[in-house]
């Protein structure tokens, strides 16, 4: 415990393996962006696609904190640190989910089922199992896409900083970002939606 080495990575793991796990379920819930800013939403075209707007995944609150750890924890402990972490994160994230299932088989306590809100009645149990039942296909697929993206920011953040040296750092964690971001949404859309429409 006194190699401060040693004590940065737990540091740094302790928050990047928590944030993780949290924004697997936070993600849950989905959110209107311009609402939320005060503003109408926005109805966009896109690919046939008619009244888009910006609804977004609360797991975006905690992303961009598990990147900037994946970048620092990049920098300083290099691949193999980031692909440790990643492996042990996912591991936990299916840990959590396995437990929650379970969790939703519990009978529950008749107190605790029916509970008064300032919105009316709502059955706890329901909800509970609504919130954290979410679908097969997107809990794998946030799992794959997770790894993956986190495979594919390190390997580009050590590609970028093998011809920039120790300079830029900004590049290197701004482009990885970009990259393993854009592949990570595609991934996680593919598997949790596409397979699970065509019933594979």
């Amino acid at each position: 415990m006194k190699d401060k080495k040693n004590l940065l990575f737990l540091f740094l793991e302790m928050f990047f393996v928590s944030n993780a796990v949290l924004a697997e379920f936070i993600g849950v819930k989905i959110f209107s962006l311009e609402k939320t800013f005060g503003f109408s939403p926005v109805s966009l075209s896109f690919f046939g696609q008619e009244n888009l707007s910006f609804n977004l995944t609360a797991g975006v609150l905690l992303w961009p904190v598990v990147f900037i750890f994946t970048d620092i924890i990049n920098e300083y402990f290099g691949r193999r640190g980031v692909k440790l972490l990643s492996f042990i994160s996912a591991g936990l994230i299916g840990y959590a989910y396995v437990m929650a299932h379970f969790s939703m088989g519990l009978v529950p306590a008749d107190f605790w089922i029916i509970r008064d809100t300032s919105t009316g009645p709502v059955n706890m149990d329901s909800a509970f199992n609504v919130i954290f039942g979410q679908g097969l296909w997107i809990i794998i697929g946030s799992l794959v896409a997770f790894l993956i993206g986190q495979l594919i920011d390190v390997t580009v953040f050590q590609w970028v900083r093998k011809y920039t040296g120790n300079k830029w750092i900004w590049a290197r964690a701004t482009g990885s970002t970009l990259v393993s971001q854009f592949i990570d949404s595609f991934v996680v859309l593919f598997i949790a939606f596409t397979l699970e429409l065509i019933g594979v």
